[in-house]
């Protein structure tokens, strides 16, 4: 099978699975628990149907929208994903390459394996920085410091990981950075010698957000170790409300999933909201993003810009979205999997295929425009 050979989510799936040590793989394909959530967010979608208008006018179709003060020219962006130089030597910055040259935002995680600075000085485009709340609060404002002088665009916290989900597969792989693998897990990886062949030619693994604060070289700091004792469970809102005047510019919350908390958001200067389940990552059992959109949009869709992740692996799951009032969707193994695949011409490939399933599907729907979209186009079952 061939980059070339691939058409849509699945058939990129497949290729990463081919071409990635088994516990790489598992690492992004994996979830929570019995990873319930990561199925259901796909199949939300399924339960919404699309009805569409006729002879409309629609030669050309225009996908750009603005959220928060950020102008893109489509409707999605690639959300901050940790490690992503595990996946592929190039990282993110064959994400940010791909991401730019479709004129969409592109976040760095401070898991992020480029540094912000570099990334912010190779692509004009809109740039968003995924912060995760340390206990130590020095570290927070140094690196919400860091970011300010970087010229980095949107301030993302999550705040549905002050604790690490309970991803099985990585335990039975022994997954961690450095890696401490169990047996199963280096005959997965003895399997696949050219990608240990690229990882050991390319530039050395590292975490710049954090290299400065977190010393990797004694022992085995996991990602469960990471979440468990250098994030901080007892933030409030009061620490985000700190947080967001000393930021100062476009600040979201990432892993909102309540009306209430959307509320709260609101109250405290957000000026969006991502509507997050971590992929199914963190909480099993969780409700499916889509799901949330409609009552979270009808509290506060006047007030702050609600965005959403998880699930999407279509054109047309992008337009249900956006007619529930979604601003824009936010992409995480849409593109990591083209990524691990083939590098920046895997990225490239998804994302554009993802932009032409949208622009032909506004022509199906007798659309013109992101904006002309509404709940009238949609029906649930």
């Amino acid at each position: 099978m061939r980059l070339a050979d691939c058409h849509n989510f699945h058939d990129f799936r497949t290729l990463a699975q081919r071409r990635l040590p088994r516990p790489i793989f598992d690492y992004i394909d994996g979830a929570a628990d019995d990873e319930t959530t990561y199925r259901r967010n796909t199949a939300s979608f399924q339960r919404c149907d699309l009805v569409p208008s006729v002879l409309r006018g629609v030669a050309d179709v225009d996908l750009s929208v603005t959220v928060m003060g950020q102008k893109l020219a489509v409707p999605f962006y690639c959300s901050p994903t940790a490690l992503q130089r595990l996946f592929h030597h190039e990282g993110e910055r064959a994400v940010g390459a791909a991401a730019a040259d479709l004129g969409t935002m592109f976040g760095v995680s401070s898991l992020g394996t480029v540094s912000l600075e570099a990334m912010r000085e190779a692509h004009p485009t809109p740039q968003v920085y995924q912060f995760y709340f340390h206990k130590d609060r020095g570290l927070n404002r140094a690196m919400i410091g860091r970011a300010k002088e970087a010229g980095v665009d949107v301030m993302m916290l999550t705040v549905d990981s002050i604790t690490g989900g309970n991803r099985e597969r990585d335990v039975r792989t022994g997954f961690s950075i450095p890696f401490r693998l169990t047996l199963r897990g280096m005959l997965a990886f003895a399997r696949k010698p050219m990608w240990g062949l690229n990882y050991l030619t390319h530039e050395r693994f590292s975490l710049p957000q954090l290299d400065e604060h977190v010393d990797m070289r004694g022992g085995a700091l996991s990602i469960q170790r990471y979440f468990t004792e250098m994030l901080d469970p007892s933030m409030t809102w009061s620490d985000v409300a700190a947080m967001v005047q000393e930021w100062n510019g476009p600040f979201c919350l990432k892993g909102v999933m309540s009306a209430a908390d959307a509320k709260r958001a609101a109250d405290i200067g957000c000026n969006g909201i991502v509507l997050s389940n971590h992929g199914g990552r963190q909480l099993d059992g969780s409700r499916a993003a889509f799901d949330q959109l409609a009552e979270v949009v009808d509290a506060v869709g006047d007030r702050i810009d609600v965005m959403m992740d998880g699930g999407i692996q279509r054109g047309t799951h992008v337009l249900k979205a956006l007619s529930l009032g979604a601003r824009a969707v936010g992409l995480g193994r849409y593109y990591l999997f083209p990524l691990a695949a083939a590098g920046q011409p895997g990225v490239e490939r998804a994302l554009g295929l993802l932009r032409e399933e949208i622009e032909r599907d506004m022509r199906l729907m007798g659309c013109d425009s992101i904006g002309r979209l509404s709940r009238e186009n949609l029906r649930f079952r």
